[in-house]
């Protein structure tokens, strides 16, 4: 989402104002199209790619889990989770419109706004991500305690929390970001140049906020959990095992990457400039690509969403085909009753 002369970048790539003139120096020669660079190319239908998996998908669990469902302190997550994603992936556009073009062509207004929106739907999607694994641990350590107090008002508040905190964290993007004209192209970059430490600040705050903490609250939750299970042996199945370890590792290598590009970026003047651009563009892509894995490994793989999505096909079908009426409907009868018995837990 944010720019370096005539590259894009999706989320935070932050050279001053002061580096552009250096930076021009050494690679003021002209340059191709990014669509005749295959690596350019590469990212542009990756990004599509996302923007469409991560629209569509999470569209489908908002429609499931706020219209379908019936609300619990897990539709909450769900649908929050969903919100977050579906507006972080609404906003792709933009970043794949300045990709192909190679410049900014938005205004100041919407080089701010996108900005600091796509960082609002990172961090809340991360906190929430936080929320549904500490809820999970206190499903499973403290189950009698969980019964009592687990209310949909209690999880609202708490998501509000983390929006709010969300929102907080994405306010540097307000400040910082700018419009400015570099080898002839409109690009949107961040301006440091008011305090030397803001980089700094700004960088730290979003790795310890964005990555550090939530990764080690997520490790530690799922952890307990595994352990808890295994010892009181209270499931038979591995696959809550798989699905825990494949949140935690698509949460590691989906926002690793780009953390330590950003680190990296911090002393760019130690690094090769491709390598940094390359890295960073990888890393945001990659960072990107949580948005839409998120409604396949935390809602499609629980049984009562399937469910909901199985039973809203079939009704589909049964009015668009009325031969088949009666059959599909003693199937969504006992998916029905099946349905009452499922859980929403992993």
């Amino acid at each position: 989402m944010e720019s370096l002369d005539d590259y894009d970048y999706n989320l935070d790539y932050n050279y001053t104002e002061e580096n552009l003139t250096v930076i021009e120096e050494t690679v003021f020669k002209p340059k191709s199209t990014c669509l005749k660079e295959a690596f350019c190319v590469s990212l542009v239908v990756v990004s599509a790619v996302i923007f469409l998996l991560g629209f569509c998908g999470n569209a489908l669990v908002i429609w499931i889990s706020g219209f379908k469902m019936k609300r619990t302190v897990n539709t909450t997550w769900y649908l929050s989770l969903a919100i977050s994603d579906f507006v972080f992936c609404a906003f792709l556009p933009f970043s794949i419109t300045n990709m192909v073009m190679e410049q900014w062509v938005f205004g100041r207004f919407m080089c701010k706004f996108a900005s600091s929106i796509m960082f609002l739907n990172m961090f809340s999607s991360i906190f929430l991500l936080v929320i549904i694994s500490v809820d999970r641990f206190v499903s499973v350590v403290f189950p009698v305690w969980a019964q009592n107090h687990r209310t949909i008002n209690k999880a609202s508040v708490i998501v509000s929390l983390a929006w709010l905190l969300a929102v907080a964290l994405s306010i540097p993007s307000l400040v910082f970001r700018d419009v400015g004209s570099h080898l002839g192209r409109t690009i949107c970059f961040n301006n440091y140049t008011l305090n030397q430490h803001s980089h700094k600040i700004v960088a730290l705050s979003r790795l310890i906020a964005g990555f550090i903490v939530p990764f080690i609250i997520i490790m530690i939750c799922y952890s307990v959990i595994i352990l808890k299970l295994q010892t009181n042996r209270m499931t038979k199945s591995s696959k809550p095992f798989k699905v825990m370890t494949a949140l935690v590792a698509a949460f590691f290598i989906c926002w690793l990457p780009y953390h330590v590009f950003v680190l990296l970026e911090l002393n760019h003047q130690n690094y090769d400039h491709s390598v940094l651009i390359t890295g960073l563009k990888v890393g945001t892509s990659m960072a990107a690509a949580n948005s839409f894995l998120n409604p396949v490994l935390y809602v499609f793989m629980g049984n009562d969403f399937k469910q909901k999505f199985k039973n809203s096909v079939l009704s589909k079908m049964e009015n668009a085909m009325a031969d088949e009426g009666r059959t599909i409907s003693r199937y969504l009868s006992r998916s029905s009753s099946v349905d009452g018995r499922a859980s929403t837990h992993i």
